[in-house]
């Protein structure tokens, strides 16, 4: 096997690994949150995991199409965020896989599941029992809309993400090296 193909194996199987604790992590907070809470608070809390998620497939999508010309000068100048801006664009096909494919799947996944657990609050509110024909219907509507707003988020973010790369690509920059500088957390690779 060659270097690259074990070098991909490896990415592969600790993304793997990455997803499978982040997805336990998502699914354990969104459930004990929106068991104890009423169902508008619920459908907050759906709206936040699904503009995550939107949120991150635009990030993704930004580094794959910026360019990291503009950013050589101001690395240079040693403007803050410029150099993390280098380092996301140079190792886009990760960053992008991290963003779109662990962060964003999850949400969708765990958005799914919090909408359910509004589904019958509500239900349960109401008075209806479970598999009632109004249940069913309300789950209906309630996926439906997550699913809209989730791809109608997802269609404008990627409209923003190509459009205006090299700003999502700066402020991604500016906010990763705020993390990094202040809160002591590695969250790119070291620059080479």
């Amino acid at each position: 096997m060659n270097s690259q193909f074990k070098k991909s194996i490896k990415f592969s199987l600790s993304i793997a690994v990455i997803t499978f604790v982040l997805a336990a992590i998502f699914s354990v907070v969104s459930t004990s949150i929106l068991s104890d809470v009423i169902w508008i608070i619920g459908s907050i809390v759906v709206l936040i995991i699904v503009l995550i998620g939107v949120l991150f497939d635009m990030l993704g999508i930004a580094s794959t199409a910026a360019a990291e010309a503009p950013f050589h000068a101001m690395a240079a100048e040693k403007v803050q965020g410029a150099k993390e801006a280098v380092i996301i664009i140079r190792n886009a096909d990760k960053f992008a896989s991290f963003c779109n494919d662990v962060i964003g799947d999850i949400s969708g996944i765990v958005s799914g599941t919090a909408s359910g657990m509004v589904v019958i609050q509500v239900s349960n509110l109401l008075g209806h029992a479970d598999g009632s024909s109004f249940q069913i219907t309300l789950s209906v509507i309630i996926t439906s809309v997550i699913a809209a707003l989730t791809v109608g988020g997802k269609a404008l973010g990627k409209y923003a993400a190509i459009n205006s790369s090299t700003k999502v690509i700066f402020f991604t920059g500016k906010v990763v090296h705020f993390i990094e500088k202040n809160l002591k957390i590695r969250l790119l690779p070291k620059s080479k």
